[in-house]
């Protein structure tokens, strides 16, 4: 009897072990090998007739694979095998306007949480710091001292500007002459200063010349920044006896290092007419052409050195002649940049 009850607990363990072991038990049958599967085009493949002993589950029955899907099953797995596309996932970007439900909303829905006075300084103080403010600026852009032959001089170019992006009062002063003689030129212009591009404004006012003669004149110019970081300023003078002249200045800054930084300059001066009494002919009156190499111990302060020429043409040399004066003249310049 207890051989007996042995046999029939061994017979009924041996398949519970079995499956505990990862095996499972296979038919006596032998079943066929599946027929080659086509795969499925992704866009195509429903998943719900997909035959899912194929994949490896566990089913009860185990068929030897053929070729083909010990192929598929030997392939590390890869996203180009999925079979989700998922650029389909991917929303289009609209390139119609928003619905006119995006701006149904109050237009002044905080003024019902924190009261319309709060919110009318709040929308004011936003406005005024994100564009509104109003700035001082000062530039001297060349203080100079000038060697040359025949006697050593100095120059002064000064300009500033107060107001805000678009709206400035600017303001500029000139001029030159040389140690121990009557001051050659000096001017001083009031304009108003209209932004008219990212980089340029739009320049009018007055100019008031006090060497060699008093004379005013209307101005018109414009002044910005050109392509290629050209540093652009060009005006026209209208005087009050009737003499139109113009004036066009470049600048452009190329850094060696961050603080050494070297600067050609050009500047030519044009007239309409002859001006006599200010040694001014028609044509091309004067042009000057520099460089200077000036080192930032600070950006707004900066030493330099360098030199240019100047010419006189035309009339405007035979009237320097005239007075005694070279119409070629080479300055060494030495100065300091500065502004704040």
């Amino acid at each position: 009897m207890k051989t007996l009850l042995a046999i029939l607990l061994i017979g009924t363990a041996t398949p519970v072990m079995a499956q505990h072991a990862g095996h499972t038990m296979p038919d006596p049958e032998p079943t066929p090998a599946p027929a080659q599967v086509e795969t499925p085009d992704p866009d195509d493949t429903d998943h719900s007739q997909m035959d899912h002993s194929a994949m490896g589950h566990d089913t009860g029955r185990v068929a030897p694979p053929d070729d083909s899907v010990r192929e598929a099953t030997d392939q590390p797995a890869t996203h180009g095998q999925s079979q989700m596309d998922h650029g389909t996932m991917t929303m289009p970007i609209p390139s119609s306007p928003p619905p006119a439900s995006a701006g149904s909303g109050p237009p002044r829905a905080a003024d019902a949480i924190w009261g319309a006075d709060a919110m009318r300084a709040s929308r004011a103080q936003l406005r005024h710091e994100q564009g509104g403010q109003t700035y001082f600026w000062f530039q001297g852009d060349r203080v100079e001292y000038r060697a040359r032959e025949g006697g050593d001089g100095y120059l002064w170019d000064v300009q500033g500007y107060y107001g805000g992006d678009i709206d400035k009062f600017w303001f500029k002063s000139e001029g030159e002459g040389s140690f121990g003689e009557e001051i050659e030129g000096a001017e001083v212009q009031a304009l108003y200063s209209r932004a008219i591009a990212p980089f340029f404004d739009l320049q009018a006012g007055v100019r008031q010349d006090f060497a060699p003669r008093d004379r005013t004149y209307a101005v018109i110019g414009i002044q910005g920044l050109a392509p290629y970081q050209f540093e652009i300023d060009a005006a026209a003078f209208l005087s009050s006896k009737g003499d139109l002249t113009a004036r066009i200045e470049a600048e452009l800054d190329q850094r060696i290092t961050q603080r050494l930084i070297l600067q050609p300059r050009a500047e030519v001066n044009l007239s309409a007419q002859d001006v006599p009494e200010l040694g001014i002919g028609f044509g091309l009156d004067t042009a000057e052409l520099g460089i200077r190499l000036r080192y930032e111990f600070a950006r707004e302060f900066a030493p330099y050195i360098g030199v240019e020429q100047e010419w006189r043409v035309g009339q405007s040399a035979d009237y320097a002649r005239a007075n005694g004066e070279d119409p070629s003249v080479t300055n060494y310049v030495i100065g300091l940049r500065f502004w704040f």
